[in-house]
């Protein structure tokens, strides 16, 4: 029974130090981006992982945790997928309106339901697909705002959207079956992800910006800035495989929009961006949702948690049962011997 608890406040702390982290992070690089004028997004996301992997490599080596070795083919391509996806994410970023950005990062969680269902045999309740579409519903009153399609962004939409969906379960998939830990993970495919990114960063950041990273002129506050980003970095990319690790992609998404409403509610607060009637509307929307989320889940675990014991109980029972009926019947036997003795 201890070990629940144990379970529940580790999956709190790693939902906390998500948010906490992935919200600094955003008005770090925000600040970084937007008034320091370092627009170099997949460049810097290949830094973030190469300190985030030191990082875990001089844990390792303090034995802060073991490593544990997974078959390396499944480690590269799983490295490269979630590379590539960054990649096509920013890239999707590039090619079309920020509108239809969000609108494509709204598509994950339908879409990896839809992979769950498929694939996994995942199964989902009406209550939790009602939940999940009021909270896209807010998220997309908070922040869409301007769509605008054309072919190429498109296409890169799709392709960012499949590869981060298929990322992401696999994310949480090897971690159950293969019985890895999300550091353990983590620090195996890390070296992998920043290599796809440190070559085709600057191509990609050149591509979308006509700026050369390398040319850049670094002056000590923006050195500060990117120091301070690959720090929180490691914290981010730490929590995010531990909250997909714990609970579930979907879940992991339900949390991304919760850090959108955060960002937008700090944004306003902080760097004073402009805030409408329409975005409170849509936060407010947003946060019932994920209440509901919250609230449904809870009482599926709890029932799910209910037929477990009662199957354990049933089970406990069936095989105590044949134990008992053979003491009975060698009772039964020494008996009918006994008495056959006294009769000779």
């Amino acid at each position: 029974m201890g070990e629940m608890p144990r379970f529940q406040l580790g999956v709190i702390g790693a939902l906390f130090l998500s948010v906490a982290s992935s919200v600094s992070i955003v008005i770090c690089n925000k600040a970084l981006m937007s008034n320091l004028g370092f627009p170099f997004a997949t460049t810097l996301t290949s830094w973030h992982l190469m300190v985030t992997f030191c990082t875990l490599h001089a844990a390792q080596r303090l034995n802060l945790f073991e490593s544990k070795s997974i078959d390396m083919k499944t480690v590269i391509l799983f490295g490269i997928l979630n590379g590539v996806s960054i990649g096509l994410l920013n890239l999707s970023l590039g090619f079309n309106s920020i509108g239809f950005y969000q609108m494509t990062k709204l598509a994950i969680i339908p879409f990896t339901v839809l992979l769950e269902t498929l694939f996994l045999k995942k199964q989902f309740s009406q209550k939790i697909k009602l939940s999940l579409f009021v909270l896209l519903a807010g998220v997309g009153i908070a922040s869409v705002t301007d769509l605008q399609l054309n072919f190429v962004g498109t296409v890169l939409s799709l392709l960012a959207i499949i590869t981060t969906c298929v990322g992401q379960i696999l994310t949480s998939t090897i971690q159950k079956r293969l019985n890895v830990s999300s550091t353990q993970l983590l620090y195996q495919s890390a070296p992998f992800q920043a290599a796809i990114l440190f070559v085709s960063g600057p191509v990609v950041d050149q591509f979308l910006t006509r700026k050369n990273v390398f040319a850049h002129k670094y002056s000590s506050v923006v050195l500060a800035f990117i120091i301070l980003s690959c720090i929180i970095s490691v914290s981010v990319n730490f929590s995010t495989f531990m909250v997909i690790g714990k609970t579930s992609p979907v879940t992991y998404q339900v949390l991304g929009h919760l850090k959108t409403c955060l960002v937008l509610g700090f944004g306003y607060t902080l760097l004073h961006d402009p805030f409408t009637v329409r975005n409170i509307i849509g936060i407010l929307v947003a946060i019932f949702g994920m209440g509901l989320y919250s609230y449904f889940c809870v009482q599926e675990n709890k029932k799910k948690q209910s037929v477990d014991l009662s199957l354990a109980s049933q089970m406990k029972d069936r095989d105590s049962t044949p134990i008992l009926s053979m003491q009975d019947k060698e009772i039964s036997h020494e008996a009918r011997k006994s008495t056959k003795s006294s009769l000779v």
